[in-house]
């Protein structure tokens, strides 16, 4: 089964031979080996170029020990460089490979060199490739599937697909588990023994089960504005602990730079600035938030948002929290200001959109309760509602136009329908 993932094929194509070390990020089990060693080898071999011209190492196979030396691999590739064509050097896992930041900007002076890699989040993470490099390192980040990438190779209806993207994600190994028992256990070990075992490891952090009960309060309140602060005070009132402010920040920034979760910050519309804390916390995969709470809380509307808001950072944009002041007349004439919540704003370069995510909007006071905060924004920038419902494109006398889910998600157009 190949899963084609032709978006981020391009990103790399379009970043081929640009002097800098392209470096694959995201979430463990999301397909960046994957894209390199068999969707970007099987582009280069169409093109023309020679099986010997193209130099792969998984330093997580054994057989590669002896080549996680930082002088051997050296000696490695400048032996497999025989001409003045180009070499594409794709290193998988690169940070078990011993002084990788030297031997990578060691790389670069090969002229006729060019250099991909990926890291495990143990090691390498997103913040590492601005701090390692220097500025020599381009990111490519990757993401679970989208429901259009799960649809393409899912065998089953489309109603079968949503039920199974909604409860067990986007991870590509999903597909190969048969049963609900095997993508429940695939997924619950995963996070433990895999992700949380990574960050545990990488900062030596000693009590584990403060972190757990992060993740599980995390989970819980997916979508739901927080802080720090108000965690500590959670902390506290809930399950009796006292943990602070500072080490619950920690260890959020932990769980972001792991790619497990993402923060959303606030963002006022007319006031055209961010307002900081507390902020919105959605998890990379909605299957991997589900199997951490035992599938307990399926609330749809809840999943739906997250999955909307992690289609809009598939696509590229930058997401925020939208706020606008909306002012009314009360029965007595006098003026009430009230901030209303725009769900995500989705910006990239100068296109920007506004989109709410309204689980049903079955009633004419609902439809203006969700029409009401996109009408008081005020210019003229697309407005988007994506409801539950099977709905293709509905547009309304102001112009904002309402979607179904699936149809959203599918069309990878849908923001200017």
């Amino acid at each position: 089964m190949e899963i084609r993932r032709d978006m981020y094929l391009n990103r790399l194509i379009r970043k081929e031979k640009n002097g800098l070390i392209k470096v694959v990020t995201g979430i463990r089990r999301c397909g960046k080996s994957y894209l390199l060693f068999n969707l970007f080898h099987n582009y280069l071999v169409t093109k023309g170029v020679p099986e010997n011209h193209i130099i792969e190492v998984a330093l997580d196979d054994r057989s590669n020990k002896d080549l996680r030396d930082p002088d051997r691999m050296l000696e490695y590739v400048k032996g497999q460089i025989s001409d003045s064509d180009t070499y594409y050097i794709i290193l998988d896992e690169v940070q078990l490979l011993a002084e990788f930041e030297d031997v990578l900007n060691s790389f670069l002076h090969i002229r006729n060199a060019d250099v991909y890699v990926t890291g495990s989040n143990s090691r390498f993470l997103s913040s590492d490739v601005i701090t390692e490099f220097r500025g020599r390192g381009d990111e490519i980040r990757i993401y679970p599937l989208s429901f259009r990438e799960y649809c393409s190779v899912y065998d089953g209806s489309a109603d079968e697909a949503w039920d199974d993207y909604f409860t067990y994600g986007g991870l590509p190994l999903i597909l190969s588990r048969e049963t609900p028992e095997e993508k429940a256990d695939y997924l619950a070990s995963l996070f433990q023994k895999v992700y949380l075992s990574d960050i545990i490891d990488r900062h030596r952090i000693r009590n584990q089960d403060e972190l757990d009960e992060l993740v599980n309060i995390l989970a819980s309140a997916v979508g739901s504005l927080t802080n720090p602060l108000k965690l500590s005070k959670t902390f506290k009132s809930v399950k009796n602990k006292t943990i602070s402010d500072k080490t619950l920040r920690t260890y959020m920034d932990y769980l972001t730079d792991a790619f497990l979760i993402s923060k959303a910050v606030r963002y006022d519309i007319k006031g055209r600035k961010y307002i900081g804390s507390p902020s919105k916390f959605y998890f990379e995969d909605v299957g991997l938030r589900n199997a951490r709470l035992n599938f307990r809380q399926m609330e749809e509307n809840h999943i739906m948002k997250n999955i909307i808001y992690n289609e809009l950072r598939i696509r590229g944009y930058h997401v925020d929290v939208g706020l606008v002041e909306h002012f009314s007349k009360t029965e007595e004439h006098k003026t009430t200001k009230k901030q209303l919540e725009v769900d995500f704003i989705a910006t990239k370069g100068s296109e920007k959109y506004y989109v709410q995510s309204a689980f049903a909007m079955t009633t004419p006071e609902k439809m203006e309760q969700e029409e009401r905060p996109l009408n008081a924004i005020g210019d003229s920038f697309k407005k988007i509602i994506v409801v539950r419902d099977n709905i293709r494109v509905r547009r309304n006398d102001a112009g904002i136009v309402t979607i179904g889910i699936r149809n959203f998600l599918m069309d990878e157009n849908s923001l200017n329908l």
